[in-house]
């Protein structure tokens, strides 16, 4: 495995992901190389054969199909290695029914969870065998450019939400093609706010069905079938 030097600052939402060279369920990968112009969600296991994990991993594989229609590719991460994901991925396809095609990073020494600060300190005896600390259920959504656009970390007793996952970046791409923002619980069809940075005057123009409820809080009705490149509006 070739990493980069450790990543001495904290990663942060606008933090550039860093880059690593690992083996995978699906052979060597260059996660730049791998990625390209996609959107990807990075997803962090503690260890292979285990109950929440399993079941997490065959829910990202049902939900595959909808992220794919997004420009998403799916990437989990699991402290084992390759042998170890294979075997655990039969498992995966058959308790849930699918067919899991995305790969799985082999991280048997924490080095990519190191880079992506994705270590267990809450629990000091989440060890594995080996009496090294595990990885915690991490989440990163990360844009065509590298950057990271969200960061969730969840214990290792509560399984995810792949709904919420979806959820967000629906919402971060409605924002960066209409400048706008999303409301609390907001699914795609559902109204949105016109960002600050819009005034009444051009709001008119862009939004012309928008109505104002206070003078900070603004709602239009979106059409989210405007599929032409070439009236994204510019990154916020």
């Amino acid at each position: 495995m070739s990493i980069p030097a450790p990543n001495n600052g904290t990663l942060r939402l606008g933090s550039k992901a860093p880059d690593f060279t690992s083996d995978s369920s699906n052979g060597p990968i260059n996660f730049y190389e791998w990625a390209g112009d996609s959107w990807v969600v990075l997803f962090s296991h503690p260890d292979d054969f285990t109950p929440v994990c399993t079941t997490e991993l065959g829910a990202f594989a049902r939900l595959q199909p909808e992220f794919t229609k997004r420009g998403v590719k799916l990437i989990g991460l699991s402290a084992n290695g390759t042998e170890s994901h294979n075997a655990w991925i039969r498992d995966i396809n058959e308790l849930s029914n699918t067919n899991l095609t995305f790969p799985i990073i082999a991280d048997p020494e924490r080095k990519v969870a190191q880079l992506y600060d994705m270590i267990d300190f809450q629990d000091a005896t989440n060890l594995d065998d080996k009496g090294v600390q595990l990885t915690i259920r991490s989440v990163f959504i990360i844009d065509p450019k590298k950057t990271i656009r969200l960061i969730l970390s969840y214990p290792a007793s509560t399984g995810r939400n792949t709904a919420e996952v979806l959820r967000v970046v629906d919402s971060l791409q409605t924002g960066d093609k209409h400048r706008v923002t999303t409301p609390i619980n907001w699914t795609p069809g559902e109204d949105v706010i016109v960002h600050p940075s819009v005034s009444n005057d051009e709001a008119q123009t862009i939004f012309p069905k928008f109505r104002i409820v206070k003078p900070y809080l603004r709602f239009t009705p979106l059409d989210l079938n405007d599929s032409d490149p070439n009236s994204r509006s510019p990154k916020l």
